[in-house]
Order: C-alpha cells, then sequence, then structure tokens
C-alpha cells in the first residue's frame, strides 16, 4: 500500500525503504509500537528512524503514525486502541483516568434527570427486572443483576444470543421491565426486545451513548451515557457508574425495605459461612 507524507523523498535509503515496506504490510503492528519497539523489531536505530520522520515532513514519531492511520482502512477494536494508544505519546495512567473524569462529566451534561428518574421509578414498580447485554456489556449485565438482587428486587438475566433470549424473553409480561445495554446501535437481540415489547407489554429501559435514536429503535426510557468518540477505544467507566448510580437512588426510594433487605444478606452470610 502507497503511503502519502508531506515530503516524500525521491530516493530512499536501505533503511528507509524497510521501514515503509514493514508499515504496509504489518500496519496494525506498526501502529501499536513506539519508536522504540520499532527500532528492535527492524534493527534500526531510533535516531535514523526519527531522522527518517522528520525527512517526510513530519514533526515527529506521534504526528508520523496519525498520518498513517489517517490512511489506512483500519476499523474494528484494534483501530480504537490504536486511536486512543495513539493520542499521546505515551500511556499515562493519570491522562487515562482524567479522560474518564471528562467523560463521566459529559455523561452528566447529557444525562435528562427525568429519565433517570423514570429508570428508577420503573425498577421499583416492576414485577420482575429482565436485563439484556453481550460482549462486553454482558459485564455491565451481571454487575447490574447483582446490584439489584441484593436489594431484594427479583431479576433475571437474559442470555446474550441465540434462542434462549426468545425462552427468557418469553416470560416477560405487563409488569416486567426489560433493560438493555445498547450503547452505539441496537443490537439483534436489541430488536427482538422492542418488537416484541408491542405483543408482551413490558416496559424497557436502555442504555445508550447515541444522542439522537430513531423512533423505532428507542426503548420507553433512554439513559445517556459518554464513552468516547466514535472511533476511540470505548471505556466502560461512564456505564458502570451509570449502573451503580441507578442502583443507589433504587435503594434510597426503597428505604427502611433496602436496609432489611442488606442486613439479612449479611445475616445470613453470618450464620453460614465456611470459616466462622
Amino acid at each position: 500500500m502507497a503511503l502519502n507524507f508531506p515530503c516524500m523523498p525521491e530516493r530512499l535509503t536501505k533503511a528507509e525503504a524497510q521501514i515503509l515496506d514493514y508499515i504496509s504490510n504489518n500496519t496494525e503492528g506498526f501502529l501499536f509500537s513506539s519508536i522504540g519497539q520499532l527500532s528492535k523489531i527492524l534493527g534500526i536505530s531510533e535516531a535514523t528512524i526519527s531522522r527518517f520522520v522528520r525527512h517526510l515532513g513530519c514533526k515527529d514519531y506521534k504526528e508520523f503514525k496519525q498520518i498513517v492511520m489517517q490512511q489506512v482502512s483500519f476499523e474494528g477494536p484494534a483501530a480504537k486502541m490504536a486511536r486512543t494508544l495513539n493520542s499521546e505519546e505515551q500511556f499515562s495512567l493519570s491522562g487515562f483516568l482524567s479522560r474518564q473524569q471528562e467523560y463521566l462529566q459529559k455523561t452528566l451534561e447529557g444525562m435528562e434527570w427525568g429519565a433517570f428518574q423514570q429508570a428508577v421509578e420503573a425498577v421499583l414498580k416492576a414485577r420482575r427486572v429482565f436485563i439484556h447485554g453481550k460482549s462486553a456489556s454482558a459485564a455491565l449485565a451481571q454487575l447490574l443483576m447483582f446490584r439489584l438482587r441484593r436489594l431484594g428486587i427479583e431479576t433475571l438475566l437474559l442470555p446474550s444470543g441465540g434462542s434462549e433470549v426468545l425462552e427468557g424473553l418469553a416470560q416477560a409480561g405487563s409488569d416486567d421491565l426489560v433493560i438493555m445495554f445498547s450503547f452505539s446501535k441496537v443490537s439483534y437481540e436489541g430488536k427482538i426486545i422492542l418488537e416484541y415489547q408491542k405483543e408482551a407489554g413490558y416496559k424497557t429501559a436502555a442504555f445508550t451513548s447515541r444522542m439522537f435514536i430513531p423512533d423505532q429503535e428507542k426503548a420507553d426510557i433512554q439513559l445517556f451515557v459518554y464513552r468516547g468518540e466514535a472511533r476511540e477505544y470505548h471505556a466502560m467507566t461512564g456505564p458502570a457508574a451509570l449502573v451503580d448510580a441507578l442502583v443507589v437512588a433504587v435503594s434510597e426510594q426503597m428505604g427502611a425495605a433496602s436496609a432489611e433487605k442488606l442486613s439479612g444478606l449479611h445475616r445470613l452470610k453470618k450464620t453460614y459461612a465456611p470459616n466462622r
């Protein structure tokens, strides 16, 4: 694949040709490599790579990688991770956590307080709460199920995919609530949940990272959460925080009943602790 740079030399040295050849044939590996790692892979000094980068008209190695990324067809989880890593000179824990703080702030700014209150009330009024999440969202579904069950709320986890989703969903009725995680798009299973709602009559709530959602993909309650730009690595900091916020708000509304459930669970654990 031919790559274009601000100042492409007419003639390349052997080392320069080797660098471009490696990038063209191992683009993903290159985008995940620091200048030191690339130096070791190719057996070419960091100084030589830095000089070549400047000869191409790039300010530094970081800009060099960004130009390559803009020109290649590179999608999926690896692409998102690479874009996140290349946003800084090198990974910084403080920088990463600072971005998560920004994501939480954007979640707060985009969230409609009324929708959050509706979700709390829907959980409290539901006979049962069904939860669906797949891929990375399956962990959030498990977390929400665990938290709600500790409050004594009957909660069922729908299988992530296959015909078992239908078997679980067939149990949901008009007094139930189905919560699903559908951040950037509604999954095939999510579409089934929304479609079957018309027949079964249950209420739906969705965690989403989209500000605009077509009517046919809308749940009754939309809970907005910001996870980063479309082509970035999508962290779960915001969604996990919103899950816990929902549980804490539900617990507050339950009042004494919440304390009783949690205390009862604590007593049970003490009674049947394996090494008491």
